[in-house]
């Protein structure tokens, strides 16, 4: 029963995080002479795009090994490994979220990866920390290409107009208040205008306070074992939700639904500072070319945090002989060096090795800079329940913004209600 519930839940989280339509990609498997492997992801053009150029590379490398993409729109893509996996059918090689794979280990849709090809001190040596979030059991499951952070997305020119210097963005809980009220604009009967900071638990909110603004305060959310939530045991975390849910609220300077959403009210000008991750990058350069805007670390408070999250691919289960070796070596392409710059320089992620990431002309760029600067202290949440966890976070505000609630009983049910979903995931198992 609880498997159907996540399936559902799932449903509804693909239709609010989407990128874009897609549709299915089909390579040539009329060859008999080579294994044939099928690689599975979302639809998004960018991304499609370089992997059909990977895949080429590929095979060229590995003349006896063909690899065919198939692609779903993003709301489609969980009810197909839902219906193709247990079957046998479907992908050998699957592009998952990280957040995704301990419900896709529940459901026997993966096998652990071979640790013979990915020993798991290379892996805890080589990609960053945050990489631990896809291990469960005493394996990994899955390995990223790239990942994402979240950074603080300011707007230069609302700076000048405001009289603050856009060189020098927040880095304080203080200042990015403070900083929040002057950028802020409302007309005569006090209707908010511009925003000094956008505003919606629905898009990045909801991690940059639980995995940014919590650990920021000096707080945390899991145990060590990932069982307990422990986010409301100190006063740290009810600390990180009454800053987070200031600025709509006593500063005035934010509201849900402003110019539609947090993303769209600040590519538009209309919100002067947003946070937001490294995958925006791309759309701000297509959608909003004229934008002058800057990137900075998000603002700290006690100690530095922000969230991380990333995209991992992994084998499914059933996978064996010819076609597991071949999908391995898929994998081990797939987190190359290479691979990994090209993906950076295509798509705009970061790499998932800190050797690659922290070299010079990432780091000392203007735009990935900020956000690989704050690879090493990234949390990277292990999720039981991907879109039941953020419903939560968006029902506490709601029931401070719109029920009148105090923070302090939003935030205890909020924290009461997570724990069910970690007892309901835990319950049975070992």
């Amino acid at each position: 029963m609880r498997k159907k519930r996540w399936l559902l839940s799932l449903a509804v989280f693909v239709a609010f995080t989407a990128c874009s339509g897609g549709q299915e990609t089909t390579g040539d498997t009329e060859n008999a002479d080579v294994v044939q492997i099928e690689y599975w992801q979302y639809h998004f053009d960018a991304k499609v795009e370089l992997i059909n150029e990977l895949i080429e590379e590929f095979e060229a490398e590995n003349p006896g090994i063909q690899v065919k993409q198939t692609t779903f729109p993003y709301e489609q893509f969980n009810e197909k490994v839902a219906a193709q996996v247990p079957a046998g059918k479907g992908p050998d090689v699957i592009n998952l979220f990280h957040g995704w794979v301990p419900q896709y280990v529940d459901s026997g849709y993966l096998q652990p990866l071979p640790r013979d090809a990915f020993p798991h001190e290379k892996i805890e040596s080589e990609f960053f920390p945050l990489v631990e979030a896809v291990k469960l059991d005493g394996e990994y499951w899955s390995i990223p290409t790239a990942v994402r952070t979240l950074a603080l997305f300011f707007n230069k020119d609302l700076f000048e107009e405001a009289g603050l210097d856009p060189n020098s963005p927040p880095e304080t809980w203080d200042e990015l208040a403070e900083y929040a009220v002057k950028l802020t604009k409302t007309d005569g009967s006090n209707r908010l205008e511009q925003s000094g900071l956008a505003w919606e638990p629905g898009q990045q909110g909801n991690n940059w306070l639980r995995d940014g603004l919590t650990y920021q305060a000096g707080g945390r959310v899991l145990s060590d074992d990932r069982k307990t939530v422990v986010w409301g045991d100190g006063p740290e975390g009810l600390e990180a939700f009454k800053y987070w849910i200031s600025f709509p609220t006593e500063l005035g300077t934010s509201k849900l639904g402003f110019y539609t959403d947090d993303i769209t009210a600040f590519s538009t000008g209309k919100a002067a500072m947003n946070v937001d991750g490294s995958f925006r990058i791309g759309t701000l350069q297509e959608e909003a070319p004229d934008l002058h805007y800057g990137i900075a670390p998000l603002p700290a408070q006690d100690e530095k945090s922000t969230s991380a999250s990333f995209w991992s691919n992994g084998v499914t289960a059933g996978v064996d002989g010819e076609k597991l070796e071949a999908s391995v070596k898929f994998l081990q392409f797939l987190t190359s060096d290479e691979v990994m710059e090209k993906w950076t320089d295509e798509i705009g992620e970061l790499p998932a090795k800190e050797s690659v990431a922290m070299q010079d002309k990432y780091v000392e760029d203007d735009i990935y800079g900020p956000f690989i600067e704050q690879l090493p202290y990234a949390v990277s949440h292990f999720s039981v329940d991907e879109m039941g966890e953020r419903d939560l976070i968006m029902q506490a505000a709601d029931r401070v913004l719109l029920e009148g609630a105090s923070p302090e009983e939003a935030f205890k049910e909020l924290v009461q209600k997570t724990q069910v979903l970690y007892d309901d995931y835990w319950q049975g198992k070992q």
